[in-house]
């Protein structure tokens, strides 16, 4: 049996989940914490100049890594410097965990020395947030926090740690959880069998078909997925500026991105569109704008891991709660051996489409000659 201190808990369960880097910023109800963190060296602190900066980092670790972010910071103005950082990972679906300090538990609601509820604040741009009660629960608080963070629709959580609950002095029996279960949270494993089979059925039979794909192919790691499906049915394929890279961008069949910041042919294909099949987008209103008008010949198919999304802001047609992942695997699947139902008509869409892009290119500007300066289109 080991006793740690809240705060030993806290670095030791950090290096129990193998995290490698922890962005913060040092204050009073957060040192020790910091004193804990000091001593050890197998979790790096990266120490930043304020703590917008730390969660944005940690945002963009998790981007890249696909693991959750870790922020530390100290009350009341530490940590209401992190809000914007939180509400942006919220936004975008990444996922993090902001351990944030707290006066003591005593003091909470007295009005105490940078006492913030941080908790209630970020309530509305959290996936869910915990407050530590009592030292023993910081191994499996962390651990659901770290769970609820990276699974289903990934997201921010916050813990918030008042500092008597890390005093030094006090030491507790330590255990890593290694699994966690939460009675109330049972994400999505796997889409609906049978509204996948009448998606894909729809796909087969349409005529001016889109794919438009979001931010969700790629947290759902399943962009070689998509890759594939899109290549096996030959249709053309939009992207959200949370979706680039989804897809190959240089490709012919990508469009590029769509909405109010996309290209010409990627609009002018989803307004014409007989079906457009979303995969972990969200009809956000930089895309759809007036949604009355949006699509308004095209059926919808719409695969999202949320399903508060489906349906929210653009009627699914066919919605699919479920891993963007898991359920290309199984359009693949059932597209394999079959043919498209109209070919020709999906070569008259191509035409369309390339139509719009030299349109566009017409429109954008005309080449520069030679020994003339090079416009900024051509740059």
């Amino acid at each position: 049996m080991e006793l740690l201190s809240g705060a030993d808990m806290i670095a030791r369960f950090l290096q129990d989940e193998g995290v490698e880097y922890i962005y913060g910023y040092p204050g009073g109800a957060a040192l020790h914490i910091y004193d804990a963190l000091f001593r050890q060296d197998k979790v790096k602190h990266i120490l930043v100049r304020h703590e917008q900066a730390a969660t944005h980092a940690a945002d963009g670790y998790a981007r890249a890594s696909g693991k959750p972010g870790v922020v530390l910071v100290t009350s009341g103005p530490g940590a209401t410097n992190a809000v914007t950082g939180i509400a942006t990972a919220y936004m975008d679906s990444i996922p993090m965990v902001v351990l944030c300090g707290q006066v003591m538990s005593h003091l909470i609601g007295d009005d105490a020395f940078q006492e913030t509820d941080i908790i209630g604040v970020t309530r509305p741009i959290v996936k869910h947030s915990f407050s530590i009660k009592h030292p023993t629960e910081i191994p499996e608080v962390l651990k659901k926090a770290f769970y609820l963070a990276a699974t289903g629709r990934p997201g921010p959580v916050v813990v918030d740690i008042p500092k008597d609950m890390t005093a030094p002095t006090e030491r507790y029996e330590y255990v890593y959880p290694k699994k966690v279960k939460l009675r109330s949270y049972n994400p999505v494993a796997r889409g609906h069998t049978g509204q996948i089979k009448k998606a894909v059925e729809m796909m087969l039979k349409a005529k001016r078909p889109v794919f438009y794909t979001g931010g969700g192919v790629i947290t759902g790691r399943a962009c070689e997925g998509l890759t594939d499906l899109v290549k096996r049915l030959g249709y053309p394929i939009t992207t959200t500026l949370m979706g680039i890279g989804a897809y190959p961008q240089s490709d012919r069949q990508c469009l590029g991105w769509l909405g109010m910041h996309g290209s010409y042919e990627s609009n002018m294909a989803m307004h014409h569109a007989d079906l457009i099949i979303a995969i972990g987008a969200r009809f956000d209103d930089r895309v759809t704008n007036n949604t009355s008008k949006f699509c308004p010949t095209a059926k919808i198919i719409h695969v999202d891991i949320d399903p508060s999304s489906v349906s929210k802001t653009v009627r699914a047609d066919v919605p699919i709660v479920g891993p963007a992942a898991s359920v290309i695997d199984e359009m693949i699947s059932l597209v394999q051996g079959k043919e498209i139902a109209h070919p020709e008509a999906l070569a008259e869409w191509w035409q369309k489409i390339d139509g719009w892009r030299e349109e566009r290119r017409g429109k954008l500007y005309e080449p520069s000659k030679p020994g003339e300066q090079l416009k900024p289109q051509e740059v």
